[in-house]
């Protein structure tokens, strides 16, 4: 799930352009796109957003837990004839607001995937907790990070904040998706940030807009050097039994192996043997 987008729940003439945006991840907004007044009615259009399309994973962004407007959006998902596969759970703080979602929505018969939504100074250093057993993944909220920090909505002043998330998502075994990058017109500056968030280990990135998505999509796509690089070092493996090999000057042992592995399968690749080696 590389790519991820979200449309407003006040806009049901975009949700279709949402669903079929190349995103492999579609969400329907109940929580900051939508004014205070326009909440009721914002619940009302996003159960018409979870007609089931193919090669895409259909979500919900609900309200904050602190909010009544999450109870509202709780009861409502609840009711819904076709439900969320996803379920994004924003200022997320504590394992608590993880449980209040599972134990409102989950039946015999759906257990959505759930999110945190990690956008607060708290919420990073909590992280450690916040993970349990029935969290799906998180996604970085740069933009509420900042301004609750106070800092600059640049590379530097969050390294911090995305080097925890990943690296805790890492520890849990699950997927970490960076902030969008909100420049609409600046395709260089998402191709650069995109490449920074994968090389940190984020697994895939939100967009704004579906022109962003090809860059995403793009950039989380393993370079051709890195797939012959890849099965270059599964081929000497293959050969050799010691443990530590050299493959194109470069020596390679468990942790390089099994990461050359992993480039492959992202290109939909079998690894490489002696006979198809480059």
């Amino acid at each position: 799930m590389t790519t991820w987008i979200i449309t407003p729940a006040t806009a049901p003439h975009r949700f279709t352009t949402g669903r079929i945006s190349g995103a492999d991840v579609a969400l329907v907004d109940l929580e900051d796109s939508v004014a205070p007044h326009l909440k009721a009615r914002a619940r009302r259009h996003a159960r018409d957003f979870f007609h089931p399309t193919p090669h895409v994973t259909l979500g919900v962004r609900i309200n904050s837990l602190t909010s009544r407007e999450a109870i509202h959006d709780l009861t409502a998902l609840s009711r819904y004839p076709v439900k969320p596969d996803l379920v994004l759970i924003p200022k997320t703080e504590s394992a608590r607001d993880i449980d209040i979602v599972a134990a409102a929505l989950d039946t015999t018969d759906y257990t959505p995937t759930l999110y945190a939504l990690i956008e607060t100074p708290r919420a990073v250093q909590e992280l450690p907790t916040i993970i349990t057993p029935r969290l799906g993944g998180l996604l970085f909220g740069a933009a509420d990070y900042a301004q609750a920090c106070g800092c600059a909505l640049t590379w530097e002043p969050l390294l911090y904040a995305r080097s925890r998330l990943t690296a805790c998502a890492a520890q849990a075994g699950i997927p970490a998706i960076d902030s969008p990058h909100f420049a609409l017109a600046d395709h260089q500056g998402l191709r650069e940030e995109a490449r920074k968030a994968r090389a940190l280990g984020f697994t895939g990135k939100s967009a704004v807009h579906p022109r962003q998505i090809p860059v995403i999509t793009a950039e989380f796509r393993p370079t051709p050097e890195e797939i012959t690089a890849a099965r270059a070092a599964v081929a000497a493996a293959q050969n050799d039994t010691a443990g530590i090999v050299c493959a194109d000057g470069h020596m390679v042992g468990a942790p390089l192996l099994a990461r050359a592995h992993t480039v492959l399968t992202q290109a939909g690749m079998r690894p490489a043997t002696t006979k198809d080696t480059p």
